[in-house]
């Protein structure tokens, strides 16, 4: 019985991803009516739960940190490939996509899921805690990589319109690949003990389950990859008819990359959920600032080459109401996480926070 049950999930999260794709084929390039929509959306569902599933299966095979890096790093290189398709096929109309996308991440992420995962983890156990030192190495990072790529270009004077130089884009795309090695080589080898669940979540039953076997997890690695080229394709096949949707209600263009982003995050939104609930919210904040780090520190670089075949402008500078989102999230997560413990409270400033970003993405 028992192995029959551990084979069901198994072929249901192998099979799903597998459709996916292939829908995302069968539809690529095309703008489907509300019927296909619809089984498009479904599919979308499936292969995100399938996404969760295999990422999971990776984790417990390779443990954390690695899991986290695992999920926050596939997503977020294959977003990058998207972001580039995108710009190099749509010209001058696609100047402000990668800042509008990798602005809605770091919002996404930071206010987002770290919101979710905190009301979660305290309204089953009160009191959610987790290694400060890890997480606040982190937020740095981020806040560090963040103000480097996106407010910097504001004020620089070489270029107009909050564009970088060539040279300025070369340097903040190796600074931005530097950091984020050197964040990889603290959280997997020199402080690994800084990001591992703490308190009473480290002694989690389920930690102690049988492991994976090295086939088991080669072959949910690469249904994981599936999973999440589904997840993208499938959204973008969403896309017309959010932009349809979006003029309708009067929004600017923006904001179709805001509903794309929060799309191609559910993955880890839905993991950083599952973690929290079993009160492993370190797990829950390496997703959501490992996914903010990996998708400024890989979009830049992978902008500032495909800028040679770009012909348009490149605008990554933040506006000013931006910017003032962007440091009060800073702030607020920073006073989150340096005590170590939260409460219901800072979810609740978090995912106001969140609200605000979503309400003004759509009525600035």
């Amino acid at each position: 019985m028992s192995s029959t049950n551990r084979l069901r999930p198994l072929q249901w999260t192998g099979v799903v991803p597998v459709l996916a794709l292939a829908m995302m084929a069968a539809t690529w390039g095309t703008k489907p009516g509300a019927v296909v929509l619809i089984v498009v959306g479904g599919f979308l569902a499936g292969a995100v739960l399938a996404a969760v599933h295999h990422a999971e299966v990776v984790a417990h095979r390779v443990g954390e940190p690695f899991g986290s890096i695992v999920l926050a790093v596939a997503v977020t290189v294959i977003e990058v490939a998207l972001i580039v398709t995108l710009m190099v096929a749509g010209g001058t109309e696609t100047a402000t996509l990668a800042r509008d996308t990798v602005f809605a991440a770091v919002m996404i992420t930071c206010n987002g899921i770290v919101g979710l995962s905190l009301l979660t983890a305290t309204l089953r156990h009160r009191v959610a805690t987790f290694n400060a030192e890890g997480t606040a190495s982190a937020l740095a990072t981020v806040a560090t990589l963040a103000t480097l790529t996106l407010v910097l270009p504001t004020f620089t004077t070489s270029r107009p319109a909050a564009e970088f130089s060539p040279s300025q884009l070369a340097f903040a795309a190796v600074a931005s690949v530097a950091l984020y090695g050197l964040f990889l080589v603290i959280q997997t080898v020199r402080h690994r003990d800084y990001f591992l669940p703490v308190g009473a979540a480290a002694d989690d039953p389920e930690r102690h389950a049988a492991r994976p076997s090295d086939r088991e997890a080669v072959t949910s690695l690469a249904l994981l990859v599936v999973a999440l080229v589904a997840v993208v394709g499938l959204a973008k096949t969403e896309s017309p008819a959010i932009e349809d949707a979006v003029e309708a209600i009067g929004a600017p263009l923006s904001a179709v990359g805001v509903v794309i982003a929060l799309l191609v995050l559910l993955p880890e939104t839905l993991a950083a959920f599952r973690n929290a609930r079993h009160d492993r919210v370190q797990t829950s904040f390496n997703l959501a600032f490992g996914s903010a780090m990996a998708s400024i520190a890989l979009t830049i670089p992978a902008i500032a080459v495909a800028s040679i075949w770009l012909d348009g402008p490149l605008v990554l500078g933040l506006g000013a109401m931006h910017m003032v989102l962007l440091a009060i999230t800073v702030v607020v997560a920073a006073l989150t996480v340096l005590p170590g413990r939260a409460t219901l409270q800072e979810s609740g400033v978090h995912l106001v926070l969140f609200g605000a970003f979503l309400f003004l993405a759509f009525n600035p």
